[in-house]
């Protein structure tokens, strides 16, 4: 009875131990940091962000993401400047939801663009630290 038993799972086992290389995500070295990405699909939050320069450009009533430092302002108005400019940002207290945002915190902000206005500024519905 042993003899019968012993050759069954072998024989059960072996196409497992084959069937490691067929492709697939083949786990263990870490992926390269995300500055570290030239090019390719990085997700949908870096495909959303824009400079303000872009936001500039876009139509009255736009929606805006941006990615950059609150540096000035009080009340609801601010300035937001990122690496390639600054813009006027009007963001109501609850926007904030009680934190607190330092000029070197970087933080991710959404809004509508109003061009009517001048000079344009960016009506604040999110914010992200």
């Amino acid at each position: 009875m042993k003899l019968s038993v012993i050759p069954a799972l072998f024989i059960l086992l072996a196409p497992a131990a084959w069937a490691d290389n067929n492709g697939g995500l083949e786990k263990g070295e870490a992926p390269p940091p995300p500055h570290a990405l030239d090019d390719g699909y990085r997700g949908t939050d870096d495909a959303r962000i824009m400079t303000i320069n872009q936001a500039k450009e876009m139509h009255d009533g736009a929606s805006i993401s941006l990615r950059g430092n609150l540096i000035d302002g009080s009340g609801d108005k601010y300035v937001f400047q990122d690496k390639t400019g600054k813009i006027d940002v009007i963001i109501p207290k609850a926007v904030f939801d009680d934190r607190t945002v330092k000029p070197d915190q970087m933080i991710s902000i959404n809004g509508s663009l109003d061009k009517k206005s001048s000079p344009p500024v960016v009506r604040v519905d999110r914010l992200q630290k």
